[in-house]
């Protein structure tokens, strides 16, 4: 059955705004005692093809005792919650990257007074929504019992597919004030976009009655059995009020469909504080305007990360010329083993090669093998150039870290697993050879970025705009990296853009 709405408590977590704490346990998922948020997200896919997972939910509410949020307002500005909110982000990004396709993630955190200090609360789910920054909203949708006072319920926004409506949001999506109908009752509306009229399904089968009421401009439902004092059914009336300015299109008057049963439990909710409707309902995700990007793979000397067993790394590309994902054929293949070797190899055939070169497999567009800067040749042989960058936003005014253990830009780590190297001994990941734990740090200001080196064994680049080589930092002092330059750090080439 489909998951409309997954709400859990993790129960006390040591630090609430420890990411990784409320991302997943340390060591194996198997001896731990309760589920973390990786765990719910990975047991409930988005989509299955046979039983394998194809796509996994990208929006999750975070709930947290009130009186965290209201301290972290008081202290930091919020500063905690915002760097919650994007260490989420990029643990989901990294972990899940394969599933997400073209889906933003998307986290929010709010307050519950239901909530004691160091609990934590997820839902996720198909009818879990939350808006971009700026989306329009199209629909405001309230509820009345008897149509002369109105009571907000939820927004429906203009990319927003589906919102579950029901007794209070430890049942639902959204609760409804005034539903008299018991928490096994629901209303799904279903939004097919601004050119198409809303739908409202309810369920269970056969024991509501919904339909248009012309009167009120509002949809009229009862139960089946739920009558009030003098016998007569307790109504319901529903507004679905159009906000968006596009015409909208015709209203199809006609009594709503009906939803199935369900017998298993898909929604296991505890507790939410309900929201109403606001227009401008912004997640904490900031809203930066400067991205880091990773443009290149700095391809390594294997021969010099001999003593780790290093034999072989091996990057491919797909036919759509990204990353090629696990266990799928690549229509490229970049390999340097441990005698620095590069090879490109094309379905059966392996050609040694030198930078530059170009490569166009299948007739598809060209990809790109530039030679590194002669202060960078004791590293590295090549350049990988990707014809699809990969991109993140960054906050302004927050000095946040790069490196093997930092969640930041996590998901530009693409190369964070074993499958890339080969090696004698343990498998390892790829960001073991030339990436340390904590490489660097940076911070976005009004004169570029703000750099500083964290660890003494870290080799940066400072590269230009057109990739020329500028500088080699080995200082512990701040240096100054102007907007639309690049940085190499391990294998990875990336452009700070303000």
């Amino acid at each position: 059955m489909p998951v409309y709405v997954q709400h859990e408590v993790l129960g006390k977590v040591s630090d609430v705004f420890n990411a990784e704490a409320i991302w997943q346990a340390p060591g194996l998922a198997l001896f731990t005692r309760r589920p973390l948020l990786r765990d719910l997200l990975e047991r409930s896919p988005r989509e299955l093809r046979g039983r394998a997972p194809v796509r996994c939910f990208s929006h999750v509410t975070l709930m947290l005792a009130q009186e965290e949020l209201d301290d972290d307002r008081h202290l930091t500005r919020g500063a905690r919650v915002r760097d919650l909110a994007q260490s989420l982000t990029a643990l989901h990004q990294k972990d899940f990257g394969d599933l997400l396709g073209s889906d933003d993630v998307r986290y929010d955190v709010i307050g519950t007074e239901q909530l004691e200090p160091g609990e934590v609360e997820v839902k996720f789910g198909h009818a879990v929504y939350l808006p971009s920054a700026g989306e329009k909203v199209l629909y405001q949708v309230s509820s009345s019992p008897d149509g002369s006072s109105w009571h907000p319920v939820c927004a429906m926004y203009l990319h927003q597919r589906l919102a579950l409506i029901g007794q209070d949001g430890e049942h639902a999506s959204h609760g409804a004030p005034g539903w008299a109908f018991g928490s096994d009752g629901a209303l799904l509306l279903v939004n097919d976009g601004p050119d198409a009229p809303i739908e409202v399904h309810v369920r269970p089968k056969g024991a509501f009655e919904c339909s248009f009421d012309g009167e009120s401009d509002a949809y009229a439902i009862t139960r089946r059995g739920v009558l009030d004092g003098a016998g007569e059914p307790v109504r319901l009336l529903l507004k679905i009020a159009r906000v968006h300015a596009a015409a909208p299109a015709a209203r199809s008057i006609r009594p709503a469909a009906v939803w199935k049963s369900r017998t298993d439990a898909t929604a296991v909710p505890l507790s939410q504080r309900p929201r109403g409707p606001v227009e401008n309902d912004a997640t904490f995700a900031p809203a930066a305007q400067q991205r880091v990007s990773l443009v290149a793979l700095a391809l390594p000397r294997l021969s010099r990360y001999r003593d780790t067993g290093a034999t072989r790394l091996d990057i491919g590309l797909d036919h759509a010329l990204a990353l090629t994902p696990q266990g799928m054929p690549s229509a490229i293949r970049f390999c340097v083993d441990g005698d620095d070797q590069l090879q490109a190899i094309m379905g059966e055939q392996a050609q040694n090669v030198q930078a530059p070169a170009r490569f166009a497999p299948g007739g598809t567009a060209a990809i790109e093998l530039r030679a590194v800067p002669m202060a960078m040749a004791d590293r590295y042989c090549a350049t990988l150039m990707l014809p699809q960058p990969a991109s993140l936003p960054v906050a302004g005014g927050t000095r946040l870290v790069f490196g093997r253990s930092a969640p930041m830009l996590a998901a530009l780590r693409v190369l964070d697993s074993p499958r890339f190297l080969q090696q004698s001994g343990a498998a390892a990941s790829a960001d073991r050879l030339g990436l340390s734990r904590s490489a660097f740090s940076f911070e976005a200001g009004s004169a570029g970025f703000q750099i500083h080196r964290l660890s003494a064994t870290q080799a940066l680049y400072h590269l230009d705009a057109d990739l020329q080589y500028v500088a080699t930092i080995s200082s512990d002092q701040a240096y100054l990296l102007p907007p639309g330059h690049h940085l190499v750090a391990g294998h990875y080439v990336l452009r700070f853009d303000a």
